[in-house]
């Protein structure tokens, strides 16, 4: 596919995918590779419009410290260094680099000293913007003006106009930094030249088209989870090649509430995609699988070897296929090889694939796709936004939301009282007494017992726990404040409505020292 393209070179910097992100959002396209697999030969094959140095945990100046070679800014192609990426510019181009007298870290006041800078433009004097550094730059090299500064940091940024070069110590790709979504768009646009072709209307009808050139009259076979990239993979495929694709699904009975349905709704018999669909309901095989299990990762790896076994089962059924598809997505790509070909991505069911089905290759439609942009190609694709914007859930589902033993029993409280949950925040978004949904929110269920009345009579049942976060990345996360009214009601409600529960619990532990989910 022809396309303006940035290449993101990484020096071990922990921003580098929200980087290509940013750039993306600017409807320029933008990949992220190592600096140790990326040659130059290979950065002129390519042929980028420009090129952004990450940041990275090394002193430019230590000996095994991460480097490039210095013919790269010979190429004629516009370059900004971020944190230790400008150090490097610095140092491979004769400035100096130097242990700072003091450290900067987090919210920095930041004056910009050059008016008519194409990467400040419409950029006020002084604005915060993110800093994360030990060193910095002491000297500038030949031919750079320096066009910011901080109390503590002499050299914010620099810039060499002629040769396209810039460089800002501080992070402008997150969202602490004032301004910085706008500093990588004056990159892209004015120094880079960009036009912005990276729109998700035609992604979806260039993939179309190399899939059917590629699949051909061959069949494809899909292992559909119901979860986001499984399912705009399948909506692109069933594009392409239509009948040619089969989908199986393998309900495990670990689903939310209604789940398996709404799947069903979507690309069986009644849907509206033209493919071979598979269901499997398997539930009881997995709760007897579970049966006195109680230990997470046993569970685990209980439910993701018996979805290959399932899976392996019904693509014999089928017989041999010329491809199988995976909903492979960009971060997985980065995180497996930063740029090269990707190691093939198990099922997020599953330890591995299975080995006995019989495939001539791997078809990953969505590869280059991050996952907000999975989900404007499945809303380009009619998919319908209940299913576009379907909360992240592990790949073992409940399994992992319900503490010690798994049983149908428990499934059916946890499946009714999450529903409940879910229901609540919606009604409480569209009321406005919440601005906005938490990015993960799920009730579970804990592993304790407790004593309770109810009615004259007293009870002895489990403790639901509600869990909602606000999180950016998913690495790091916090309790999100609800409305002591709207837990109230679904406390209520549950206590009310579900079987076998007589408590309710609110988590607020953050991430760390917790993790999102309960297992």
């Amino acid at each position: 596919m022809e396309r303006e393209l940035i290449i993101v070179l990484d020096f071990g910097g922990q921003y580098n995918q929200l980087i290509a992100r940013r750039v993306r959002e600017c409807n320029v396209y933008a990949e992220v590779h190592s600096y140790e697999k990326l040659t130059l030969d290979q950065i002129k094959e390519m042929n980028p419009k420009g090129i952004i140095f990450t940041g990275g945990p090394n002193s430019v100046y230590g000996k095994d410290s991460a480097t490039y070679d210095s013919a790269i800014f010979d190429l004629g192609i516009p370059i900004l260094g971020i944190c230790y990426g400008a150090q490097l510019m610095a140092h491979l181009l004769g400035g100096t680099v130097k242990t700072a007298p003091v450290s900067e870290y987090g919210h920095t006041k930041t004056e910009l000293t050059k008016e008519d800078s194409a990467i400040f433009d419409k950029i006020p004097g002084h604005v915060t913007t993110w800093m994360s550094h030990t060193d910095y730059i002491a000297e500038a090299p030949a031919g750079f003006e320096i066009t910011a500064h901080t109390k503590d940091c002499p050299v914010a940024a620099m810039e060499n106009e002629a040769r396209g070069f810039y460089a800002v110590q501080f992070h402008p790709e997150v969202n602490h930094t004032e301004y910085g979504s706008d500093l990588l768009r004056n990159f892209v646009y004015n120094v880079c030249k960009c036009k912005g072709d990276w729109k998700m209307d035609s992604f979806v009808q260039a993939t179309v088209e190399q899939l059917r050139a590629k699949i051909g009259n061959g069949k494809i076979l899909l292992a559909l989870s119901g979860g986001v990239d499984s399912s705009v993979a399948a909506a692109l495929l069933a594009k392409a090649v239509g009948k040619q694709l089969t989908c199986v699904f393998v309900d495990h009975g670990l689903l939310r509430k209604d789940e398996g349905d709404q799947v069903e709704a979507v690309f069986g018999p009644k849907g509206q995609f033209d493919l071979n669909f598979i269901r499997v309901n398997a539930a009881d095989r997995y709760y007897a699988k579970l049966a006195g299990v109680t230990e997470p990762e046993a569970k685990r790896k209980i439910i993701g070897e018996e979805f290959i076994r399932v899976f392996e089962e019904e693509s014999l059924k089928i017989g041999a296929v010329d491809f199988l598809a995976q909903g492979t997505i960009y971060p997985d790509v980065i995180e497996s090889g930063l740029g090269k070909s990707a190691t093939i991505k198990s099922h997020h069911n599953v330890g591995g694939l299975p080995e006995n089905i019989s495939f001539k290759e791997i078809v990953e439609p969505l590869r280059m796709l991050f996952k907000d942009e999975v989900r404007k190609a499945g809303l380009e694709l009619g998919l319908p936004e209940y299913l576009v914007f379907r909360q992240p859930f592990p790949g073992p589902g409940l399994g992992i939301r319900i503490i010690g033993e798994v049983t149908a029993e428990k499934v059916k409280i946890v499946q009714d009282a999450d529903a409940i949950y879910r229901e609540a925040i919606d009604t409480a978004v569209r009321e406005g007494k919440m601005k906005a949904k938490p990015n993960q929110y799920f009730a579970a269920l804990s592993n304790m017992r407790s004593v309770g009345v109810m009615g004259d009579f007293r009870t002895y049942d489990y403790a639901v726990v509600l869990r909602a976060v606000n999180t950016s990345d998913f690495m790091t996360a916090d309790c999100t404040e609800i409305p002591f009214e709207v837990l109230q009601k679904v406390m209520n409600r549950i206590i009310n409505e579900v079987k076998g529960v007589n408590r309710v619990m609110w988590d607020l532990t953050s991430k760390p020292p917790g993790t999102i989910e309960m297992e």
